[in-house]
């Protein structure tokens, strides 16, 4: 039997992310509990990371330490992957010796010949293209707050960037309407705007791109690998900031978000991730509860 993948959230139906969601809500209030089982004893996660990330390191690895489990760290200086081997022989070899991958890297197609070449199931921990796990986390949180976010309205206001582009895959899997604020040049991937077309909105101003929406959602300006963009993409973004007048013009009772970093005085105020309508910890904290329901999901489906 094939393994599941998580590479984008169409890789699992509407049903299913529910599924993964309910059960991260379920995790999470056991470890508050202190009543967490031990589901997964003896499995081993193999992390790989060609783009490094604290919260996407601590989280897995914690997370399936917590399920009984262990994981293994492998940057692109302890892996062939660093060397030039086929990114498909190493995938051959290292699913013969874990039972489930995890990925962090720049080019997307990088996690898909991976997963195409994979024994067990390989989790997108991020790339230039798609940040799957971070929504799953963004989803639990709304859901927690403010429950089911079917029919609701989102607002994106900053880079069309990966976190943008899984934005777009979510309205289409968990049915809501999505705004997307970003300067001319900085859209998200023109095909996937087009095949979701009946789902999102392109605005240049965010203050129209916020009204009447339930959740303000922003990023970095400058991610992984622009780091020679930096001034001109603030240049670019300085109309772009989620601050407290921009949240005034949305919903009473939105919410916002960041998956973080942030860059206080950048793409938000300096105060902004600290108010009532900030759930940014919370989404911070939901990556791990999150991983480890997919986890589990992933690997009950071998």
């Amino acid at each position: 039997m094939k393994p599941r993948h998580f590479l984008t959230l169409l890789d699992l139906s509407p049903a299913e992310l529910k599924q993964v969601i309910e059960r991260a809500v379920e995790l999470k209030a056991l470890r508050k509990q202190e009543a967490a089982e031990e589901t997964l004893p003896g499995k081993v996660l193999g992390m790989i990371f060609e783009k490094s990330s604290t919260r996407t390191r601590v989280s897995f690895e914690a997370g399936m330490s917590q399920l009984g489990g262990s994981a293994l760290f492998l940057s692109s200086n302890d892996t062939q992957l660093g060397r030039g081997e086929p990114i498909a022989d190493s995938a051959k070899v290292l699913s013969r010796m874990v039972d489930i991958v995890m990925i962090r890297t720049f080019d997307h197609e990088t996690v898909e010949t991976f997963a195409e070449n994979s024994t067990v199931p390989v989790i997108n921990a991020l790339t230039d293209s798609y940040h799957p796990c971070q929504l799953l986390a963004d989803m639990q949180t709304f859901w927690e707050h403010r429950g089911d976010i079917s029919g609701k309205t989102v607002s994106w206001i900053g880079d069309g960037n990966n976190m943008c582009q899984s934005y777009i895959n979510a309205a289409r899997q968990f049915d809501f309407k999505l705004n997307i604020a970003c300067p001319e040049g900085y859209e998200p991937d023109q095909e996937l705007m087009q095949a979701n077309k009946d789902r999102i909105e392109l605005f240049r101003d965010p203050q129209q791109a916020v009204k009447g929406c339930d959740l303000v959602v922003t990023d970095t300006w400058a991610s992984m690998g622009q780091e020679e963009e930096k001034l001109a993409r603030e240049k670019a973004f300085s109309g772009y900031q989620v601050n407290e007048e921009l949240m005034s013009m949305a919903n009473s009772d939105a919410l916002m978000m960041h998956c973080l970093p942030a860059y206080r005085g950048l793409e938000v105020s300096e105060t902004i991730l600290d108010l009532k309508d900030s759930v940014v910890w919370d989404e911070a904290e939901n990556r791990l509860h999150a991983q480890k329901a997919l986890m589990e999901f992933l690997l009950a489906q071998r």
